[in-house]
């Protein structure tokens, strides 16, 4: 398959306070967050991110997607570093978060506005890609709402329309069904499956076995900053299930019985 993602050694440390340092029940004044980490990711698939809370997933794709750069090593996006060449980068992906806000007093109709325009869409497309999604997740009938005044479950989906007003190749989610119902849930996952049909390439990070097992094609392992194992899911889950697998190995990690 063809490669569009590469993660190079990649480590990333965060300074910790010293109300950090007891809630962490260390005396080190520097937390490694990602450790040496390197992995590929192929044209059109969609590739996991599975580990524990803590493992370092957020760190990678915010590193992947330019918001915060490796203290050393690389990632290429279709050739481009997210050191060197970020604008080339950005412009070739979306991130979403469940940690994004959207400002209280705007509505669904002037964000993705707002955002095509950012982006250089032009006004037929724009309006074009605008209603096709807000269909899909029935935005359409809050088009002219205030984010305030939205529900959990719409914002999230007003967040997901509005970093695709640029129809990337890449497309970066992480815990993308979190604090989401399981309607609006389904709906994102199977949205996704979607985008993989059209050749998009998408990364999720998540802790849910099952998601994993629904949508990717390859997983990789993350504990303790470290990629353990990168594979595809249905090698992995040749004798045992994802979950046991992956308790196999976290257990031999961490030292446990």
């Amino acid at each position: 398959m063809e490669e569009i993602i590469r993660v190079e050694n990649v480590r990333k440390t965060f300074a910790l306070s010293r109300k950090e340092q007891k809630l962490e029940k260390t005396k080190n004044k520097l937390k490694v967050a990602v450790d040496g980490l390197s992995f590929v990711i192929n044209k059109g698939e969609i590739y996991g991110l599975l580990g524990p809370n803590g493992a370092g997933k957020t760190t990678t794709l915010r590193i992947m997607s330019t918001l915060i750069k490796p203290d050393s090593g690389d990632v290429f996006i279709e050739g481009n570093s997210v050191v060197t060449k970020q604008d080339a980068v950005r412009n070739k992906i979306c991130f979403l978060t469940s940690e994004l806000k959207l400002e209280d007093f705007f509505t669904p109709n002037y964000l993705f506005d707002f955002f095509s325009n950012l982006y250089g869409v032009d006004e037929a497309t724009r309006e074009e890609r605008k209603q096709k999604l807000f269909k899909k997740f029935e935005i359409d009938k809050f088009a002219e709402v205030q984010v305030r005044d939205l529900s959990t479950g719409m914002k999230q989906k007003v967040s997901l329309v509005v970093s695709l007003v640029h129809d990337p190749d890449i497309i970066i989610f992480d815990e993308p069904t979190n604090g989401l119902d399981v309607v609006t849930a389904k709906k994102v996952t199977d949205y996704l499956l979607d985008l993989k049909q059209e050749g998009k390439t998408i990364i999720i990070s998540t802790h849910i076995f099952s998601l994993v097992e629904k949508l990717c094609d390859r997983v990789g392992i993350i504990v303790k900053g470290k990629m353990i194992v990168s594979d595809s899911v249905n090698k992995l889950t040749k004798e045992k299930s994802l979950e046991d697998v992956f308790f196999d190995i976290y257990s031999r990690e961490v030292g446990e019985e």
